[in-house]
């Protein structure tokens, strides 16, 4: 009787660990969503990114081109209003370092993702024209084009080599402020 009762007391305390575990993951907090600004706070598989917001065409075509480097936490969001909801394509225009990039549907799920290498810089010799100067038809037709395959409404784009870390899937639902974003869209 005594090695049941040694049991017994074994399997309550088993027990009572695997409870309050649950218990105190079930106290923790998702990261909020929200928007402060021009930053958005995004979930994406239980990671929090401060996304800085690109809602209007000249934000948007300059993206985060020209940037050295991008926060591990941090990218930039692509809102896009509601007549230029469509499959969207994506470039690596005067972007120096690799990008991942997430299209996501109107309800924040994802419809594709790629991985973005950087591009050889402009030469000026060629035609090229110079940083930041966009319509240079030389320069932008040999660029990779990278496509969200259906149409977007929220483009994501993040460090190179995060979205393997996340391991992001199409179909993944991201935790965005939706109604938030949608109306700063222009």
């Amino acid at each position: 009787m005594a090695l049941g009762a040694r049991a017994m007391m074994w399997l309550t305390w088993a027990m009572l660990a695997m409870l309050s575990g649950g218990l105190l993951r079930a106290c923790e907090q998702p990261p909020k969503t929200m928007i402060s600004g021009q930053v958005a706070t995004v979930v994406i598989n239980d990671r929090a990114f401060k996304l800085e917001i690109a809602a209007t065409d000249a934000v948007r075509m300059k993206g985060l081109g020209q940037r050295a480097s991008i926060p591990e936490d941090g990218g930039m969001i692509f809102v896009f209003p509601p007549s230029q909801v469509r499959v969207q394509e994506f470039l690596m225009r005067d972007c120096l370092v690799d990008i991942d990039i997430v299209y996501l549907d109107g309800a924040g799920r994802v419809l594709s993702f790629h991985e973005m290498k950087a591009e050889p810089p402009r030469d000026p010799s060629k035609g090229e024209g110079q940083p930041g100067e966009m319509g240079n038809a030389a320069y932008e037709g040999r660029l990779k084009r990278y496509s969200s395959r259906f149409p977007a409404t929220f483009v994501i784009e993040l460090k190179g080599g995060t979205i393997r870390t996340l391991q992001v899937k199409e179909g993944d639902l991201v935790q965005l402020d939706i109604a938030g974003l949608k109306s700063m869209a222009r």
